[in-house]
C-alpha cells in the first residue's frame, strides 16, 4: 500500500461526512432563499456556490494529504500577506454596505481579505506559541509570550476594524482566546487580560465604532427591553428575521413555498443568501431544520476537539483549535444576530453561506485539521531495533 493511499483510507471520515453534510444543506438553503428570484444575479448563485464548494473540495483533499508540518514554513509569509492584502484593501478596496473589506480581481470577481487573513494568523499564531520558545530561553516568559500574540493578532484586528468590518474583527477575539488557552499560558495571565479589555469596553464603543454600529447594538437592546422601535428603519432586519424564525414554527413552512415571509422579500435578497440566512432555512424548516443543523455543527465542532486530542504535537493542536474558535465564533455570531442574542453585524454561517472566498478557505482550514488526524502518527520514526511490529500479534 503506497502512503499517499494509506493517508487517504486513514482520513477521519466523519469528520468529510459531517463537513460534506454541511456543504449540501447550505446550497439547498441557498437555493431555497433565492429561486424565486427576477434578478437573474441572484437566482442562479447557488450554482456559483456548488462551483465554489467543488474547488472547496480540492484544495480540503490536498491540505488533507499533505503534512500539516510543512505548513510552518509557510507560517509566517501567509501572516504577511494577509496583513498586507488587510492594508491595501484599506486604501484601495471595494465599500459594501459601509465596509471596505473586499478587492476586485480579474473577471469581475471580489476577495475579501479578512477571510485569508484569520486563516494566515492560525497558521502563524500556533507555529509562534509551539516552537518560539525554542529558539531562545527569554521566550519561555508567559507574559512576552502573551504579549507576542496579542500583537500578532491586534493588527490585522485593527486593520479590519478600521475597514468597518465589526464582525470579522471581533472573530480575532475567541480564535486567540482559544489557541493562548491551550498554549500553555497560566490561567491568572488570560485573567488579568479578559480584565483589562472589559475595562476598555465603554472607549471601544464611545470611540471605536460608528454610528450605524451603535445603533445596531441599542436597537437589539431595546427590542429585548420590550421598547418600543422602528420596525421599518433600523430594527427592519432584526424585526423580520425574529418574524420569519417564529412562524416557522416546529415543522417549517415547507420548502419553496411562496409565503414565506422570505419569497415575499421582506428579507432583502442580497443578506437572504448569507448573513441572514438561519432565518431563511428556519422558516422553512422549522425549529427541527435548526437544531439538525446546530447538531451538525455540534458533531463538527466535537470531532474537531478528538481531532487536536490525539495531535501528536502542539504545532497540530493549536491549528485544530484555532478553526474551532473560528467555527464557534461565526456560528454563535451569525445564529445569535438572528435570535437577537446578538448585534447584528455582517458576518456568515460557516458550510451554510454564500460566498466563494469563505467557504474555499474553511474548506482548507478543515482540510488542516484532516491532516493534523491523518498524520496523528509519525509512520516515518525509526523503529527500535530487533521489533518488527508488522509480526506482532
Amino acid at each position: 500500500m503506497t502512503p499517499l493511499l494509506r493517508k487517504f483510507l486513514g482520513m477521519n471520515w466523519i469528520l468529510f461526512a459531517t463537513m460534506a453534510g454541511l456543504l449540501v444543506f447550505g446550497v439547498s438553503a441557498i437555493y431555497s432563499a433565492c429561486w424565486m428570484r427576477d434578478n437573474p444575479d441572484l437566482n442562479g448563485v447557488w450554482r456559483a456556490q456548488v462551483q465554489w464548494v467543488t474547488i472547496g473540495m480540492v484544495v480540503f483533499f490536498i491540505a488533507s494529504l499533505i503534512d500539516y508540518r510543512w505548513v510552518r514554513w509557510a507560517g509566517l509569509p501567509l501572516y504577511l500577506a494577509g496583513v498586507g492584502m488587510l492594508v491595501y484593501t484599506l486604501f484601495f478596496g471595494v465599500e459594501v454596505y459601509g465596509q471596505k473589506g473586499w478587492v476586485r480581481l480579474p473577471g469581475g470577481l471580489t476577495l475579501q481579505t479578512s477571510q485569508p487573513a484569520i486563516a494566515g494568523g492560525i497558521i502563524f499564531l500556533s507555529l509562534m506559541l509551539s516552537g518560539l520558545h525554542k529558539l531562545h530561553p527569554i521566550f519561555r516568559n508567559h507574559f512576552l509570550r502573551l504579549i507576542m500574540t496579542g500583537v500578532i493578532g491586534g493588527i490585522p484586528f485593527l486593520l479590519v476594524l478600521a475597514s468597518g468590518d465589526f464582525g470579522s474583527a471581533i472573530v480575532w477575539v475567541p480564535v486567540i482566546g482559544a489557541m493562548v488557552l491551550v498554549g500553555s499560558i497560566p490561567f491568572r495571565y488570560l485573567i488579568v487580560v479578559v480584565l483589562c479589555a472589559t475595562m476598555f469596553l465603554p472607549y471601544a464603543y464611545f470611540f471605536g465604532l460608528k454610528d450605524y454600529q451603535k445603533k445596531r447594538i441599542t436597537v437589539q437592546i431595546d427590542m429585548l427591553m420590550g421598547r418600543k422601535v422602528d420596525t421599518l428603519g433600523a430594527a427592519y432586519n432584526a424585526h423580520y428575521n425574529l418574524l420569519a424564525i417564529g412562524s416557522g414554527g416546529f415543522t417549517g413552512k415547507g420548502f419553496k413555498n411562496p409565503e414565506t415571509i422570505n419569497n415575499k422579500q421582506f428579507i432583502s435578497p442580497t443578506t437572504a443568501i448569507n448573513d441572514f440566512i438561519f432565518a431563511v432555512l428556519a422558516e422553512e424548516h422549522g425549529f427541527r431544520g435548526a437544531v439538525l443543523m446546530l447538531s451538525g455543527f455540534l458533531l463538527l465542532i466535537m470531532q474537531c476537539l478528538f481531532v487536536a486530542f490525539y495531535s501528536r504535537d502542539m504545532l497540530g493542536r493549536l491549528m485544530v483549535v484555532g478553526v474551532v474558535g473560528l467555527f464557534f465564533a461565526h456560528i454563535f455570531q451569525n445564529v445569535g444576530m438572528n435570535l437577537l442574542i446578538m448585534p447584528i453585524t455582517g458576518i456568515p454561517l460557516p458550510l451554510i453561506s454564500y460566498g466563494g472566498t469563505f467557504v474555499v478557505i474553511i474548506m482548507g482550514l478543515m482540510g488542516l485539521v484532516q491532516s493534523v488526524w491523518v498524520h496523528r502518527v509519525n509512520y516515518e520514526a525509526p523503529r527500535p531495533e530487533g521489533l518488527d511490529v508488522d509480526h506482532l500479534s
